[in-house]
């Protein structure tokens, strides 16, 4: 976790939780897997847990970190804070009563805005209606393909005051979306060893969709082998806007 974060759209980061393993193509050239393996080589204690040989591709294990949940209450300045950089809160190995504690700190925390981010839309849809939903609370999901654009469905089904979608890393074409009762849109290339591209045409044709239903738009960045290689302008300026604030 982290008062000050390197990531566009946030401001720190806290993790609870740490651990993930591959779900969908999104996660092949994961930077959270990449680190890990970085700090696990150091001795980090949260990074040395094993991931579950059963997955289906890569991971490091999940590791639930008690201690860290009073961090937030702790940070007096109010901040964006984005929940789990490190891990998927919705992972099918975190408790359903540790998801509600995480919960319950954001509703204890009014000052903060929390963002939280999953691919694992069945089972935020499945635990929805059991948890607490505090307004101070931005719930996402990450979309990096058409294929995977209902985990949108799962996520409209929330009661989250505030819904966004993360359409990074985009890996192809997302066509028509539907964007009723969303409220914020990032689009990003990939990073890292690897990267794969991105196209124009894939993100302006997200970008279009978010002007014509008034959805604030964020382009996080081109991508390349460091998030930085490509810059952040699309049609000669950037993409800044955030919910409850649109840029003309």
């Amino acid at each position: 976790m982290a008062d000050h974060s390197a990531i566009e759209w946030t401001q720190a980061t806290w993790n609870p939780t740490t651990g993930c393993d591959r779900t969908s193509p999104g996660c092949d050239h994961c930077y959270a897997l990449t680190l890990a393996r970085r700090l696990k080589a150091m001795g980090n204690p949260k990074y040395q847990v094993d991931g579950d040989p059963r997955t289906s591709g890569p991971g490091f294990g999940i590791a639930i970190h008690k201690d860290q949940l009073d961090l937030p209450r702790r940070w007096a300045t109010s901040r964006t804070i984005f929940v789990n950089s490190m891990s998927d809160l919705f992972h099918p190995a975190v408790p359903d009563s540790f998801i509600a504690d995480v919960f319950a700190v954001i509703s204890d925390t009014p000052r903060h805005t929390y963002q939280v981010l999953t691919k694992r839309s069945r089972r935020l849809a499945a635990l929805a209606q059991t948890l607490r939903w505090p307004a101070n609370l931005w719930m996402g999901v990450s979309v990096e393909s058409a294929r995977y654009t209902f985990r949108i469905d799962d996520l409209r089904g929330t009661p989250a005051a505030t819904k966004f979608l993360s359409i990074e890393p985009l890996l192809g074409p997302v066509g028509k979306l539907e964007l009723d009762g969303i409220q914020w849109v990032i689009v990003g290339g990939e990073s890292g060893y690897g990267a794969r591209p991105v196209e124009y045409e894939w993100i302006v044709e997200v970008r279009d969709q978010c002007a014509e239903e008034g959805v604030p738009f964020f382009f996080k960045q081109w991508g390349g082998r460091t998030p930085k290689s490509g810059g952040r302008e699309l049609d000669g300026r950037h993409w800044d806007e955030m919910p409850g604030r649109l840029v003309g």
